[in-house]
């Protein structure tokens, strides 16, 4: 993500109705589903995964492999209609289990074909299945939704979820807004692969992450299915309706690029998207091989949201991007959407990789070099708002304060730091052997600060990194010496 909201300068509950029990007299209680019946073995799934900064994001007890999420959407009434079918497996022996959505109107749920009864609190949906859940079992939860979609407002004030646009809607999901839109286990680390079909009114689009499958209309309405099957973290997932000129090419090793551009920012934005084929090569050439099939951007109108996203596949602008912000958003599909935080502590690993790829892309392209950018943060004369500068040393990247400060200077800048000291310490080569070997390693996974600390001491065992992770990953304030 690169964000202005965030700091990250870029260069420019109502319950639901409850369905009849199945069997004679057993009893539904809003505040816990539990079986009634002499043979239940399972227990409920948890309701939050207790990440450090969003406990109640994700859910215990199952992992979902697949979803199949079919929408239609009118933006007069601004109102979402939705059908979600999540296959997944049971990690325990399950009587109930949680999904994240917020806001909506559940209208029935079904696991395995039966009627589940479910119950609403707050972004929880318990669904009590009609038979309990085996361990190790593959099962298939269909959810039917509809309503106006919610703007989530995050921690930090910025805006995510559904977001209205002068010509239709935008989804955006970093940290946790894809409950707005859709049921599912909102957390980075549970991926699956996603099929998406959105109806819209004759004229507009639906973009979404991954490959274009089919465009049919009828009646008025066009109906698009996009579909991603390498691993998706829900806050990666997209959908852009609106207006949009297309352009379809491929870059010179012939992978497919698909940019959607809002008509208003097509002049302004047709100069840098022309890139994205240089960029995508030398990014291969630093990174390693890209880990999707597609590749493109999506560039909108939005009124209050500001941030760029690295929507999986497929980057949101909103509004014209330039260079720099094209160079971090690529470099996400590594760093981030491939390799995925374990938790949003995380998170840093995301952004230091990404921040770092603009100081490379600067470094190999005539610009400043990456040492060059280092002091210059050091000194605090690398941007011209003094507070951004000092902002940098916050807190150390590794532990972020509170969720509202995860999108903060520190993160981005202070961890793009931190792999310049790990540079400084291995050399050229062996980091860039690090670089690539750890996208490489944990590609479509999940890892944590743990394991990259780890990865990098295995891949340099002669050297010693305990003052980089003390002092610049951990410490609290400003390193005495650059």
């Amino acid at each position: 993500m690169v964000s202005w909201a965030r700091h990250r300068i870029a260069h420019v509950y109502r319950f639901a109705p409850i369905a009849r029990a199945a069997a004679v007299g057993c009893a539904l209680s809003l505040l816990a589903l539990t079986g009634c019946d002499g043979g239940v073995r399972g227990t409920p799934g948890g309701s939050g995964l207790r990440d450090p900064y969003f406990p109640r994001a994700g859910n215990g007890g199952y992992d979902v492999s697949h979803y199949d999420l079919t929408l239609a959407y009118d933006p007069d009434r601004r109102h979402l209609t939705g059908t979600a079918v999540i296959t997944a497996r049971a990690t325990k022996d399950l009587s109930a289990f949680n999904l994240d959505l917020q806001g909506l109107e559940v209208r029935g749920v079904t696991v395995e074909g039966k009627t589940a009864r479910f119950s609403r609190a707050g972004q929880e949906l318990t669904v009590r299945p009609h038979d309990d859940l085996v361990k190790g079992e593959t099962f298939r939860t269909t959810v039917r939704y509809a309503g106006q979609p919610q703007t989530v407002v995050d921690p930090d004030g910025s805006k995510e979820g559904w977001l209205p646009t002068a010509d239709g809607a935008l989804a955006l999901g970093q940290p946790v807004g894809s409950m707005a839109w859709f049921p599912g286990n909102n957390h980075p680390s549970d991926k699956a692969a996603y099929d998406l079909s959105v109806t819209v009114p004759q004229g507009l689009r639906a973009v979404s992450n991954g490959e274009l499958r089919s465009e049919t209309t009828r009646g008025g309405r066009t109906t698009f299915h996009w579909h991603t099957a390498e691993p998706m973290a829900s806050y990666l997932a997209t959908v852009a309706i609106g207006r949009f000129e297309i352009t379809r090419s491929t870059t010179k090793s012939g992978l497919p690029v698909y940019v959607a551009v809002d008509p208003t920012q097509a002049e302004a934005s047709r100069a840098v998207l022309a890139k994205i084929p240089e960029v995508m090569e030398w990014a291969e050439d630093t990174f390693g091989p890209y880990p999707f099939s597609s590749t493109g951007a999506i560039v909108d109108r939005l009124k209050d949201t500001v941030y760029a996203l690295e929507t999986q596949s497929r980057p949101v602008y909103p509004g014209a991007p330039n260079l720099d912000t094209l160079v971090h958003e690529i470099a996400h599909q590594w760093y981030g959407n491939s390799v995925s935080p374990r938790s949003w502590r995380d998170v840093w690993l995301n952004e230091a990789f990404a921040t770092y790829a603009e100081w490379l892309w600067a470094e190999d392209n005539g610009g400043a070099g990456a040492q060059q950018t280092f002091d210059e943060l050091y000194r605090g004369d690398h941007y011209p708002d003094g507070a951004h500068n000092k902002a940098v040393w916050d807190f150390p990247p590794g532990r972020p304060s509170s969720a509202a400060h995860i999108f903060d200077p520190s993160v981005y800048d202070r961890g793009a730091m931190v792999l310049h000291k790990i540079r400084q310490t291995v050399g050229d080569d062996t980091f860039h052997d690090i670089a690539q070997g750890w996208a490489a390693a944990h590609r479509h996974g999940n890892a944590s600060t743990a394991d990259f600390t780890a990865y990098v001491e295995k891949k340099a065992p002669d050297k010693d990194f305990s003052k980089i992770w003390e002092d610049w990953l951990y410490g609290n304030g400003k390193p005495a010496h650059p």
